[in-house]
């Protein structure tokens, strides 16, 4: 007897037995809630894709993140070296919410176990994750002659670095330090002096890890900040912390290269717009968030910003160059402004802004003014839309803003103006967020 069977169901079934076939043959492991640690823990360097079926940009990236990893086995075949990996967000929700996932795809990267800050923003071809990965795997301490030499080269002259003085590369700590190395390998590069004795040092090995940061330069003569590590250097949770302390400072400076990552870190802004040459405010600010807002820094991003290069946001304020020095939060819905820069130093008021922000205060005190029940606290005197207002932590509309009504203000708050340098819709499926 013959069968004979619809050419469309002939074609599905080869599509099936290819698709099973090519499944069986994937370098890409898939990951899960129940495997995550386990593989990152097993991996010098784990690469994973967060994506989700229906994503076009993630269907456009499968077949190339497959190429990838047949590529990197092939040239790296050492056990336990480099994996890619994938994780379908529809199925391992819990485990992309833990990751902060706010769109697909999305690509981040783990050294020695532990996750980068930074996730990956280049281009998407075999070539550019081949090499991104190559220069993971590469030694994140680089081997110098001394301090003096390396600040004399232009490229190796940065803004903060780590510089170790050890006697070999088989002192104990050395596999922590390395560990360090690579996890802030994008904030601070590390260098070694092999068989020198460090500055401010009284261990008899004279080994030491000295931080130096860059604060400014006159007629070509830079000076640098120096801070010598004295705690015990097998004590990795001490060293490690006083190494990110000064790494990742609280305080960071945004800028257009750098804004898409900030914003990705899912935080609302807490801005300080300043002239260029201002530096006295700037020093203010950072020393204040210090003393009131240390508590705060896993809820708000304390950045500064260039009032020149960002005059858009001023713009949103109804602000210009000449009312600088300013503080704002930008919610990535709205723009808030704190009534006087000054105010700074009184105890507790820029804290009662951010605390304001998330109780929702500041957008309900903007549309329907305060309530009469609550206990007033001194009012401050600003300006809005022309007209003098008394009102603690209202922001101010632009000058050709309407008026505000009794009790309250017609319009919303000005944009957020931050929100517009997230990631693209042209390259991301971005999920939905409400303000922050």
């Amino acid at each position: 007897m013959h069968f004979s069977f619809p050419s469309a169901v002939v074609a599905a079934l080869i599509s099936c037995l290819l698709v099973g076939k090519h499944a069986e043959a994937s370098e890409v492991l898939d990951i899960g809630k129940d495997n995550i640690e386990a593989i990152v823990a097993q991996y010098d360097v784990v690469f994973v894709n967060f994506y989700a079926e229906w994503c076009k940009f993630s269907r456009m990236l499968a077949p190339i993140f497959e190429q990838t990893a047949a590529k990197i086995k092939a040239d790296y075949p050492q056990v336990n070296r480099v994996a890619l990996g994938r994780i379908d967000c529809d199925k391992e929700a819990d485990t992309c919410a833990a990751y902060h996932i706010s769109k697909y795809p999305s690509l981040k990267l783990w050294r020695s176990g532990q996750v980068a800050k930074r996730e990956y923003r280049g281009q998407r071809t075999m070539d550019a994750f081949v090499q991104h990965l190559t220069d993971q795997l590469k030694d994140p301490i680089l081997p110098i002659g001394s301090i003096q030499e390396n600040e004399a080269v232009a490229e190796k002259r940065k803004k903060r670095a780590v510089y170790l003085h050890f006697s070999s590369n088989q002192v104990p700590y050395w596999h922590n330090v390395q560990r360090m190395a690579a996890y802030l390998r994008d904030d601070c590069p590390f260098y070694v002096v092999f068989g020198s004795t460090g500055p401010g040092t009284s261990r008899p090995s004279g080994d030491t890890v000295v931080f130096r940061e860059l604060i400014g330069s006159v007629s070509q003569v830079y000076n640098f900040n120096e801070d010598v590590y004295q705690g015990p250097l097998d004590d990795y949770n001490s060293l490690n912390q006083w190494i990110y302390d000064r790494c990742v400072p609280l305080v960071r400076e945004i800028t257009f290269e750098n804004a898409e990552e900030l914003t990705e870190e899912g935080l609302p802004f807490l801005i300080l717009f300043h002239k260029a040459d201002d530096l006295s405010s700037v020093e203010l600010y950072k020393s204040e968030i210090k003393k009131q807002l240390l508590g705060d820094r896993n809820t708000v991003n304390f950045l500064v910003a260039d009032g020149e290069k960002f005059s858009h946001p001023l713009q949103h304020l109804g602000k210009s160059q000449a009312d600088l020095p300013l503080i704002a939060i930008d919610s990535f819905r709205h723009m808030y402004l704190f009534p006087d820069f000054k105010d700074i130093t009184t105890y507790g008021k820029i804290k009662t802004f951010i605390d304001d922000l998330h109780s929702g205060k500041l957008h309900r005190v903007f549309h329907y003014g305060f309530d009469p029940n609550e206990a007033a606290a001194q009012p401050v005197v600003i300006e809005i839309g022309g007209q003098v207002q008394a009102g603690e932590h209202v922001p101010v509309q632009d000058i050709n803003a309407p008026k505000k009504q009794a009790g309250g203000n017609s319009q919303s708050p000005p944009e957020s103006s931050f929100r517009k340098l997230a990631p693209s819709r042209n390259r991301y499926t971005l999920l939905q967020k409400d303000e922050l």
